[in-house]
């Protein structure tokens, strides 16, 4: 059977990347076809069976494009999948969570992102758990900054143990900030995308965004805030308990973490796992559970996490 597939809706380079690496490496995945690309039109020869899972990939990848604006490796594979219609398909409406420094769309690109932005919605606490890489921090911060953008909230509060400090920050040099912005750098990272320096710095200085260490929210009331706990499966099940405790009547709180990275001492119990355990039915209170799928770095992050997970099992 022979056939052609024309690419009118999208820009060529989106689909067929530089130099047509992107489409070869699509080739590539359907060996009994012989398939030639000419200038925005490909040439496709072989079984229609064939031909015609290819024609359906091409319109998942256009679909990719045109709702998302990109095409990454990661999505590629994603898409090659058996659910691969699910993950273009869009469960939560607009997919775009704000606009960030230089009109950069912040948007929940995963399904399982989608469903963070959703339970969010729907919920005041949300426990986001997945491996590194799943844009779990990143999606939460960007709620988290359309909310204040939105006026939803009138202040920012980001924490996380600094148990890879021993939480002796006393013995390291220097002021509190200098201290602890090594451990907070994921956060600082995530708020750069989202707001321009000048009015980032102001919103620190005054207060408006708080990154503070998990300890100084001992004893606190947090309204009227939009609270994000990174990193939070090394914290200790006393200090996850204090720090859910410390929520106010319009706050909203984020937990994030991943159990395969706690650093807590052998015989200390990780407070994010034993949190799930005790909460998981309560109403108003999500879970979202991202994995590998969800892995948005380098396509050897998700492999990495995979031969890990596989070693462990």
């Amino acid at each position: 059977m022979e056939d052609s597939y024309s690419i009118k809706e999208v820009e060529p380079i989106l689909l067929f990347g530089a130099n047509n690496q992107r489409i070869k490496e699509i080739i590539n995945l359907f060996p009994k076809l012989k398939i030639v690309v000419r200038g925005d039109e490909l040439k496709i020869n072989g079984n229609e069976e064939e031909v015609n899972k290819f024609r359906n990939k091409l319109d998942l990848f256009v679909a990719h494009i045109l709702r998302y604006g990109a095409l990454t490796e990661n999505q590629l594979e994603r898409l090659m999948g058996k659910d691969g219609e699910e993950v273009v398909k869009d469960s939560s409406g607009d997919e775009t969570i704000l606009f960030g420094v230089g009109g950069k769309a912040i948007k929940a690109i995963t399904a399982n992102q989608r469903k963070m932005v959703v339970a969010m919605k729907n919920n005041d606490l949300l426990f986001a758990v997945g491996p590194a890489g799943t844009g779990k921090t990143y999606t939460a911060v960007a709620l988290a900054v359309q909310a204040l953008k939105n006026r939803q909230v009138k202040r920012i509060i980001l924490t996380r143990p600094a148990v890879e400090a021993g939480e002796n920050l006393g013995f390291l040099p220097g002021d509190l900030k200098e201290k602890l912005d090594p451990y907070m750098q994921p956060l600082y990272d995530a708020l750069r995308d989202m707001i321009p320096h000048e009015k980032l710095t102001e919103f620190i200085e005054t207060g408006v965004i708080e990154v503070a260490p998990l300890a100084f929210m001992r004893g606190r009331t947090l309204d009227k805030a939009y609270c994000i706990m990174d990193e939070a499966q090394n914290a200790t099940e006393g200090q996850l308990r204090m720090f859910l405790t410390r929520m106010g009547k319009s706050a909203k709180f984020i937990i994030t973490g991943d159990a395969t990275q706690i650093d807590l001492p052998k015989k200390q119990a990780s407070g994010l796992l034993n949190s799930i355990k005790v909460l998981e039915n309560i109403k108003g209170i999500s879970f979202v559970k991202l994995d590998g799928k969800d892995v948005i770095r380098h396509k050897l992050v998700k492999k990495i996490i995979e031969a890990y997970e596989k070693e462990e099992n």
